[in-house]
């Protein structure tokens, strides 16, 4: 079965758990894709296949070269495109066939990759989360970032000082996120807590590749035997 599907971020909405407690969510559109491509394990050194996202909007300019290569499909041009892997289970999916959000079910652990909101060029305090100096009047220090090297040696300021910059606008994965609900009628995934990205943006949801840590508690130390202790020395 395909790895995962291309969808966009709708809004955030919250429910109510079986306990009555409000669980914050975030409602995503996923899918449906087309597969437009296959990978192939003996031709390409992997299986894999290319999912394009179907939305209503139509698109209008299409190069000669990706003309020819939905052509090839069979199906109709696409604006979004990415690559997933196969995994086992499930069905396997050919070339012009849908993949649709029923692959996913209530309780399941995806991963979710999106770009972050982007917050223009930002300082110190908000970019890095530094204190800032003395709010008084008269400290003429009140955001700015400090020393940010020596002047005597060595000279220069290191690589990776934090310093302002532009801030946002990165790749970001989240992971291990619970799917709350399924509408399979309207392609709606509603998963717990938040996900990057600004309203209507592409995201990314596949299966969680890294499962969740348990850490056992460890047993209490037994305590010492004086008699013991004593016989030893």
């Amino acid at each position: 079965m395909v790895e995962g599907l291309i969808g966009r971020k709708i809004a955030m909405t919250q429910v109510f758990d079986d306990e009555g407690r409000v669980v914050p969510c975030t409602v995503l559109r996923v899918g449906p894709c087309v597969v437009v491509q296959r990978r192939e394990k003996g031709r390409d050194g992997y299986e894999a296949v290319q999912l394009g996202l179907v939305e209503q909007v139509k698109v209008k300019k299409t190069g000669k070269a990706m003309k020819g290569h939905f052509d090839k499909a069979g199906v109709a041009p696409v604006r979004t495109l990415s690559e997933f892997r196969l995994i086992p289970g499930g069905d396997d999916p050919a070339v012009g066939g849908k993949v649709l959000v029923t692959q996913f079910k209530i309780a399941d652990k995806v991963d979710i990759v999106g770009v972050s909101k982007g917050k223009g060029f930002q300082g110190v305090m908000k970019r890095h989360h530094f204190r800032g100096g003395a709010a008084s009047h008269g400290s003429m220090f009140h955001r700015a970032p400090g020393s940010v090297g020596s002047s005597a040696y060595p000279s220069r300021t290191f690589k990776g000082m934090r310093m302002g910059g532009r801030m946002g606008g990165d790749r970001v994965t989240v992971k291990n996120l619970s799917i709350v609900r399924v509408d399979e009628e309207h392609n709606l995934l509603v998963v717990r807590g938040a996900v990057p990205g600004a309203g209507n943006s592409l995201l990314t949801v596949r299966k969680a590749r890294t499962p969740i840590r348990v850490v056992k508690p460890q047993a209490p130390a037994k305590p010492l035997n004086p008699l013991k202790a004593s016989k030893k020395k």
